[in-house]
């Protein structure tokens, strides 16, 4: 698995929730501030429509047309403000997100939890504030690793000519930032031809707004959306922000009854079926959920993740194949496997996926559904099917 998305936002937020509902992992789940106390890591699903649908013949690897590529998905300790500082788990919460490619933000739209994830009232707290709260924080601790020693390796650009993207995202390689993010955010704050000695601390502040847009995308998961108050919802969509309004906890009780064998649902399906006895407690929040359904189309937790890969990342899946006529691999296994890939790639990207010696030999690949040569430069769209020739 080649991405991994972070679940961020204060405690109380519904994060271990939608963590639970996306993998079923085995985590804890309570209504007070740090229950997160490590960052849990698990493996969820991105829902994509398999190829096999349009050839007309199962391949065996999807549910009725619905294909599941996995994806890491790490849910860590709670943010409260100053976490850059040290406060709460701070430090432990940014070292956690340091390796994810994205951000989940899941915020409590209901407005029931204040800026520190105590319980209050419903709509007793402006869930926007969270937003931006959290990118301050992340921003901030951006700026504190880039400030360290910058007034000698700013000296250093000077004196040796150095590219000062190279020396940002040498400095912030444990945050995950490369050299193009760097010179992007440069680009974008006016800053790649001035003078890095004299920068002022608001300006390389903003530049750190700018690094964390580049090199730790975000989306808005919108929780509690059965019981947010139209207004607070309206409020965070409004946002300039892509926001998914979510309910954690009707897919949590979706997919552990799916898992028990009283329902017949599929994450990111839009109804469910009962097919096993029900005792009148689930019955009547069955009956709940499938109102919401009804209402709002959906829980939002796949279309969250789907977002998030998909449009984020902008990620596309190619389905390699070793013959082209019969979409299988060596034993017979058809359409074997789904690699989630950057918009843009190419079909020899896919073969250094597929493998390193595969890459190194590439030759030229098929395209299986036109059987079309593909050169090493033509550009994959989501969904195609390759056969790749290599020497190796």
């Amino acid at each position: 698995m080649s991405i991994s998305i972070g679940l961020a936002g204060k405690p109380n937020s519904g994060k271990s929730t939608f963590f639970k509902a996306a993998t079923l992992a085995n985590v804890e789940i309570a209504d007070h501030p740090f229950t997160t106390i490590d960052a849990n890591h698990g493996v969820t699903y991105v829902r994509v429509k398999c190829p096999c649908e349009s050839i007309g013949t199962p391949c065996g690897q999807c549910q009725n047309g619905a294909r599941y590529v996995p994806v890491e998905i790490i849910d860590v300790a709670g943010l409260v403000p100053d976490a850059h500082k040290g406060r709460g788990l701070g430090n432990a919460f940014l070292d956690n997100l340091s390796r994810v490619n994205a951000i989940i933000h899941v915020i409590d739209a209901s407005g029931g939890t204040d800026i520190e994830g105590n319980t209050v009232g419903i709509a007793q707290h402006d869930p926007v504030e969270d937003i931006e709260f959290l990118e301050h924080e992340i921003a901030m601790w951006m700026f504190g690793i880039l400030k360290r020693n910058w007034n000698r390796l700013s000296r250093r650009i000077q004196a040796e000519g150095l590219k000062v993207e190279r020396i940002i995202s040498e400095q912030l390689q444990g945050v995950g930032v490369t050299d193009h993010q760097a010179k992007t955010a440069l680009m974008q704050t006016g800053l790649l031809d001035s003078n890095p000695a004299i920068w002022t601390d608001e300006e390389m502040i903003v530049l750190c707004e700018a690094l964390r847009r580049e090199s730790k995308p975000l989306i808005i998961a919108a929780n509690k959306m059965d019981i947010a108050p139209p207004e607070l919802m309206e409020r965070l969509i409004s946002v300039d922000r892509i926001v998914v309004p979510i309910s954690a906890a009707a897919e949590l009780a979706l997919r552990m009854a799916a898992k028990s064998g009283v329902i017949d649902y599929r994450a990111g399906d839009k109804e469910f079926t009962i097919t096993g006895e029900l005792n009148d407690a689930q019955e009547a929040a069955l009956g709940k959920i499938r109102d919401l359904l009804n209402e709002k189309g959906n829980t939002g937790i796949q279309k969250c993740i789907n977002t998030a890969v998909l449009e984020l990342l902008n990620q596309i899946v190619a389905y390699p194949v070793e013959d082209e006529n019969k979409l299988t691999d060596k034993n017979g296994k058809k359409l074997p496997d789904a690699f989630l890939m950057k918009c843009g790639s190419t079909p020899h990207d896919l073969a250094y996926m597929v493998h390193t010696d595969i890459g190194e030999g590439f030759l030229y690949a098929i395209n299986a559904k036109t059987k079309m040569r593909m050169g090493e430069k033509h550009e994959l769209e989501d969904g195609d099917v390759v056969k790749i020739t290599s020497t190796k």
